[in-house]
Formats: C-alpha cells, structure tokens, sequence
C-alpha cells in the first residue's frame, strides 16, 4: 500500500508506475484505491462508476477498469456533504457527520472487494487516501491505516520534496501513528526531487537513522509528466502553433470529469485557458461548459460572475458554445430537480439557448458508448455518467448518434452545441472534427491522446525502475 504524507504527494502516480512495472514483470497485478473522493470519475466494465486515477492504474496494468477497483467513491457537492458510490452504484446522499457513522457499512464493501481482488491477482496495489496522519479522521477509518491494520497489508509512505519540509514530513507523519501502524512502514520514497542527489545523501542519512526505517528511493522531477488528474484542476497551456483555436472553460465550484479537456490542454493547435470565477474571461473561439456535480448551484455562480452575459456576446461575434453534461443541462430552459439529488429541492432557468428542460432523477445513468458525430463524418468514443433526463424539440437535432439513437442536440445555426458523452476529445478522430467545428481551419497533425497515455505511463514506471530500490522491495511485491 502507498500512503501519503499529504494529498498529491505523488500516491497515484507512484502505484500507477508500480503498476505498470510489474505488468511489464509478467505479474498479474491489479490496482484498489479503498475510498476515494473526488470528481474525475470513470465508467467500468461491469456498469458501475470508479476514481479516474483508479482507470488509469487499471490501463496501467493493461486491465478494463472494475468497480472492485474503488468499491467506495465519494463526490462533493456541497462543502459538507457528498453522493455515496458504493460498489460503482450510488447508494444515498450525506453529510460529513451521516458518513462518519456510514463507514462500517462502507468497509464491509470494501473487504469484498479486496478479497475479491486477492483471490484474482498475483499482486494488488494499493493506494492510501490523504494523510494517515489525519487524527480527527483516524477512528474507523478505511482509507489509510484503518484498511492496512485490517488486511495486514505493507505500507510505503511517499512524499513530495518539492513542496518543502520532506523531512518534517515524513517524521511528523510517523509521529502520530500508533505503534502497530509505524511496524508496517517498510520505507519511504522521496518524490519529486530536482537537484544533485549527493546533496540530499546527510538528509537521507539521518532520516534512516532517526526512523529506522529506509528510503527505498528518490524519484526526480519529471517535467511536463501528464497523468489523469485525481480531483485537482490543471493548469492551462499555451499552443505551440501561431494559428491555435483559443478555449475557455470555466472552473465550476464543483466542476465534474474536467478530464475531459486534458487532451485540448496538451494538443498543439489549442491555446487552452481555464477561467476561474471572478477572473476576466477572455475572448475566445470556443467556449465550453464543463460537467457539475451541482448544476443548479454552478450556474448561479455562472451568472453571478457574468457568465451570462459573455457567453452571449460570444455568441454575438460568432463564436462557438459546447454544453458536456452538466453543461449541455445548463443550455436548456429549465433544470428540475425534485428529488433534491443535488441540493434542495427545486427548479432553476437555464440559459435557454436550447428547447429542451432536465428533470434530475435518483437512478444515475452509467454507460460506455461509441457512435458518430452528427455533423461530420467522423466516430466517437466516450462514456455517459448523468442522473438527469433531458426533453425538448432541440434533441430532434442530436449532437451525436450512438446505437442509432440520437444524442444531446445542436442549434440550427451550428454555433451551439450539447451532449451527455464525456471524452469527446480523447480520440483523435472525434477530436479533429470537434475542433473543425469549433473553427481550427488547417488541423496541422492529428494528435494522438491514447497514444500520448500510454507513453507516460510508461514514462514513469522507468523513472520508477530507475530510482527505487528493488532488493528491498522485492519481499513485498
């Protein structure tokens, strides 16, 4: 298991690289995140809904993600409460205090699916959740130590020197584990580290003293290393071509799968830009509505930030607007929600730049799905993951057509356009014709996200077998 001395210290990418390394062996690994909560999620074989990081370990192992890769994800919408995914399945709505006293229930889920795993894999690996060094978290914990002590499972505890005070740290971290959690460290992996090693090697050296424990590596910094974020929004990037498409999305309070633009933020004809609420929202070619875990909520932002307003200027000087599920809902006249799924109970007036209304419902609608665009010949590949239903006259003019049925809708001037189907751009085909919608005139090279993937993947388990010390780990892998 890798835990953290703090959250983004590397966890996922470190068992990713694992992962991979071990694959590459001739194991047969597998990846488990116990509970995890973010917004990036993923949907699976068996129909159910995992972390995004937990996919990408999965590709990594050259595995279909499984919902036994996450038995238990958590999405905020709200600053105090979440949706409860439990085996890919949403199961109910709480708040933080509701699911303190929900976690027994929540690790019974998660020993199937480990044991599950276990009986499945030569090797699991397992990644921890913030800090285990969270006190206040600690009783009935089943994301960190808590799932360790019970599954008798090795722990390695990473942390990002980048940051600053590694040291600190990682000391502190062992500081307040109990006696029994500090026996199950086998060692620790300093992440992100730019310099000459011979001038960390004192550190090192006291740092193995002090704890009696080893560092089982330093990794270095890799620049411009791009794996799915688990939550965080990445930054934006510039184009390295002169005649780039300028994007705009904007950073929603509860912003959903944003994943879905890590392509357009690494293609080098796009100059993407994240806005956030309350920043100048620039002019640009094409604006995109990103998904919400709380569309009602996410579009008052929108209009108490002037979204409104520049959307249809935007609209005014010709430029082009894309709804993506919570987005797409945001584009109609109305969004019901009458079973307070997302907040309380209620309706909301959309943009009304499309005839059609969202009603929210309790049954989340999961698939994977494949098609063609309607307005250019080209395929499409993606995955639905909504728990609204959506009706009008401008779904008559769909989007897309997946499984010979229509889907989402597009004006009839072209320049507005709305779909539930995330990882538009992922596929260079559907990619291309998105952005040719969009007005990029001369597509340069076709450029290849799932290529891209696997390439960094790979990247980093060969920093990973580079820098970690593998006689001291083989007795646990």
């Amino acid at each position: 298991m890798v835990q953290g001395t703090t959250s983004d210290a590397g966890k996922s990418t470190l068992v990713a690289a694992l992962c991979r390394v071990l694959y590459r062996r001739g194991v047969q690994v597998a990846p488990f995140k116990p509970q995890n909560m973010a917004l990036n999620s993923a949907v699976t074989t068996d129909g159910g809904e995992i972390g995004r990081a937990q996919a990408v370990q999965a590709q990594a192992c050259n595995l279909p993600p499984h919902t036994d890769m996450n038995p238990v994800l958590l999405k905020p919408n709200s600053d105090t409460g979440c949706q409860v995914i439990i085996h890919g399945k949403v199961v109910c709505n709480l708040e933080a205090t509701g699911y303190h006293a929900y976690k027994p229930t929540a690790m019974r889920a998660v020993l199937e699916s480990w044991q599950r795993l276990k009986s499945q894999y030569q090797s699991v690996i397992v990644e921890g959740a913030g800090s285990p060094a969270e006190i206040n978290l600690r009783e009935g914990d089943i994301a960190n130590m808590g799932f360790a002590e019970a599954v008798d499972c090795p722990v390695i505890l990473i942390a990002d020197i980048d940051r600053g005070g590694v040291f600190a740290h990682i000391v502190g971290t062992l500081a307040l584990l109990s006696d029994t959690e500090k026996a199950r460290v086998i060692g620790f992996v300093i992440n992100r580290f730019r310099g000459d090693i011979v001038l960390l090697q004192t550190g090192l050296d006291w740092l193995e003293q002090e704890t009696g424990k080893p560092v089982l590596g330093v990794l270095p910094y890799l620049h411009n290393l791009h794996l799915e974020a688990e939550d965080a929004v990445s930054g934006s990037v510039a184009a390295s071509s002169k005649n780039a498409l300028k994007v705009v999305v904007p950073v929603l309070p509860h912003i959903a799968n944003h994943t879905d633009f890590d392509a357009l933020r690494l293609h080098p004809q796009v100059d993407f830009q994240y806005v956030k609420m309350g920043e100048a929202i620039p002019p640009a070619d094409l604006i995109i509505l990103p998904g919400s875990k709380n569309v009602r909520g996410d579009l008052e932002h929108l209009r108490a930030n002037q979204w409104q307003q520049a959307l249809a200027k935007h609209l005014r000087y010709g430029g082009k607007v894309l709804g993506i599920c919570g987005g797409f809902q945001m584009l109609g006249q109305l969004i019901h929600d009458p079973h307070a799924i997302e907040g309380e109970a209620g309706s909301s007036e959309g943009f009304a730049w499309l005839d059609m209304e969202t009603t929210l419902r309790p049954e989340k609608h999961l698939a994977q799905v494949s098609g063609k665009l309607s307005f250019a010949d080209a395929n499409v590949i993606g995955y639905e993951i909504h728990m609204g239903v959506s009706t009008g006259p401008a779904l008559n003019q769909p989007a897309l057509i997946i499984n010979g049925q229509n889907e989402g809708a597009i004006s009839a001037d072209k320049q507005i356009a709305g779909t539930y189907v995330h990882g538009l751009f992922d596929h260079a085909e559907s990619s291309a014709a998105w952005l040719a919608w969009a007005g990029l005139d001369n597509i340069e090279s076709i450029f290849n996200y799932e290529n891209l993937r696997e390439t960094e993947i790979d990247r980093v388990a060969d920093c990973v077998e580079q820098h970690l010390d593998w006689n001291k780990l083989s007795a646990y892998l």
